[in-house]
């Protein structure tokens, strides 16, 4: 995987510009005192370690995306089961 952020557009951003990108975004969720009044905390279930055997492509392919190719190998099984049962 090739990074294909334009980093010099992203560090000329000024506070204000960010600001606005954040006010304009529709998913942008800011809690009021209300809210965390409310919140409660959940923690994340734990995982199992396990031994997994795939063939040497797969797993090349996966590094080739750098730090974090186990949790990515994760995230496509969990789409696969999430697939299924729905």
């Amino acid at each position: 995987m090739t990074d294909q952020t334009d980093w010099a557009r992203v560090h000329a951003l000024t506070d204000t510009d960010i600001a606005k990108a954040v006010e304009d975004d529709p998913d942008t969720f800011v809690p009021d005192a209300a809210w965390m009044a409310q919140a409660q905390l959940v923690p994340p279930r734990g995982k199992k370690l396990v031994t997994l055997r795939v063939d040497p492509d797969v797993l090349n392919w996966f590094r080739q995306g750098g730090r974090g190719y186990q949790s990515r190998m994760h995230d496509v099984l969990k789409a696969f089961v999430a697939s299924k049962e729905a």
